[in-house]
């Protein structure tokens, strides 16, 4: 595949400006920081694929510096430059930037849909360890307490990236699975015959991320101390588990089954 400069700019354009709009659908907000989005990483993820990790890297760079111009209020609760340094570079810059290198795996697994699944786990990953040690580091005695302040970040930021990572590797996956990236122009993968299997695992997918959120959800509202709001890990044992256990449970089994619907109504076929 061999595009024009000026197609592989509008391109990463257009794509960059899906990004920051489904940035901004938010599923999942932290008031000391930290959301779940609607896939937003899921378009710079394509970039890196399609046109390689030098171009992917350039438009994660602008989608960061996008995300810290939205996210200027969050400097106003550090004083020194050097905490404001530290929270623009690990929170925004370094922790959006890693997001161009989910084509890394291009070369080395040929399964289209497993390399954007693994190349987008790698910099979930890497995003997660920016936003720990910026955690650890800076947030210490701010939003998270002094005392313990690794594991606490550890924790706390692992509560909205690992719904936020789930839902894009969903998504990254089943877009992977159905067109091909490795076109000119993306076109669908499988044959009209095989399509009905794709729209039951898509929903089957939906469910089960939209459980990982629900879940995320009903666990964040006990891990904050009512008295001083601080993130407080021992909520923990309040929270509703039968009710997260039935819900995970319930969207495994409506997954599984939706997955062998599929199956059977692409083998009438």
């Amino acid at each position: 595949m061999k595009l024009s400069k000026t197609r592989i700019m509008t391109e990463s354009a257009i794509l960059l400006a899906i990004a920051t709009v489904l940035s901004i659908i938010v599923l999942l907000s932290l008031p000391y920081g930290g959301s779940v989005t609607l896939a937003s990483m899921v378009p710079i993820m394509i970039i890196s694929y399609r046109h390689g990790l030098k171009i992917g890297l350039l438009s994660s760079f602008v989608f960061a510096v996008i995300q810290q111009l939205l996210g200027l209020k969050t400097l106003s609760y550090v004083t020194t430059w050097q905490s404001i340094l530290a929270v623009i570079l690990l929170d925004y810059i370094i922790a959006y930037l890693v997001i161009g290198l989910a084509g890394i795996f291009r070369k080395t697994i040929k399964n289209q849909a497993m390399s954007l699944v693994f190349g987008g786990l790698f910099v979930c990953v890497l995003r997660y360890i920016c936003h720990v040690i910026s955690g650890a580091t800076v947030w210490a005695g701010i939003s998270i307490p002094t005392l313990g302040a690794t594991i606490y970040s550890l924790s706390y930021n692992a509560t909205y990236m690992i719904p936020e990572t789930i839902v894009s590797l969903v998504v990254a996956y089943f877009l992977g699975s159905s067109l091909d990236f490795n076109r000119e122009m993306p076109i669908t993968l499988k044959k009209d015959k095989d399509r009905k299997i794709n729209v039951f695992s898509i929903i089957a997918g939906l469910i089960a991320a939209a459980a990982v959120v629900v879940d995320a959800i009903l666990i964040f509202a006990n891990l904050q101390d009512p008295e001083t709001g601080e993130f407080y890990i021992q909520g923990l044992s309040n929270a509703n588990w039968p009710l997260i256990g039935i819900i995970t449970g319930g969207a495994l089994i409506v997954s599984a089954v939706l997955f062998i619907i599929g199956k059977k109504v692409c083998k009438k076929d």
